[in-house]
């Protein structure tokens, strides 16, 4: 039966639920079709980027950086120094640490644009001229890994720890090398291996 003039109007204005629900399931499908359509409604806007000098392993790079980006990010993806490792990316684990200004740092919860006047060491500046730092030599000495993925963290970590002069005792090292994690549990060899450097220091 056809609609009044009145009703056919109100039902212009008004779709009934049918109507409705069955436009909302047009959107994602038109949506999936359409190429890079998407991507151009989903995308959250980038944040533009910024210059950046960083000094890493006493070469000076000028970077153009996503004002996010952490610092591990940009050790790995942008230079290429994938010594240092990701593990959580919540800076529990200790695998990203690095030496900023001598100081240790997880690289995860650092922003790559705040350290513009620091002097960034990572795993792989330890080395000079083809030397191994002590620490990477007791490292090998003492067996101080098994798969050897927290390793580059733990020896700039123990770097940064001998450089503040606190620890003295075993117990001391096992404290504070508390936040570097061995899931493979080489704890006894990885105190040993810095006590021989401390001693060497």
């Amino acid at each position: 039966m056809p609609l009044k003039k009145t009703e056919a109007t109100a039902h212009a204005q008004h779709p009934t639920r049918r109507e409705i629900i069955a436009s909302g399931a047009v959107l994602p499908i038109a949506l999936t079709l359409t190429p890079g359509a998407a991507a151009q409604t989903a995308a959250p806007s980038s944040a533009s980027s910024v210059p950046v000098n960083l000094t890493i392993n006493g070469t000076r790079h000028a970077l153009a950086l996503d004002p996010r980006a952490t610092l591990l990010d940009v050790l790995r993806d942008q230079l290429d120094l994938t010594g240092t490792k990701k593990g959580c990316d919540q800076g529990q684990c200790g695998a990203c640490t690095v030496l900023i200004n001598g100081r240790r740092v997880v690289s995860c919860l650092t922003l790559a644009v705040m350290q513009e006047d620091a002097s960034i060491t990572t795993i792989e500046g330890l080395a000079t001229d083809g030397k191994l730092h002590p620490l990477q030599q007791a490292f090998i000495d003492h067996d101080a890994f098994q798969c050897g993925y927290c390793t580059p963290g733990q020896i700039c970590s123990a770097a940064g720890l001998i450089a503040e002069g606190k620890a003295r005792t075993p117990e001391q090292i096992r404290e504070l090398m508390s936040g570097n994690i061995c899931r493979c549990g080489a704890y006894p060899n990885i105190v040993a291996a810095i006590q021989q450097a401390m001693e060497q220091s």
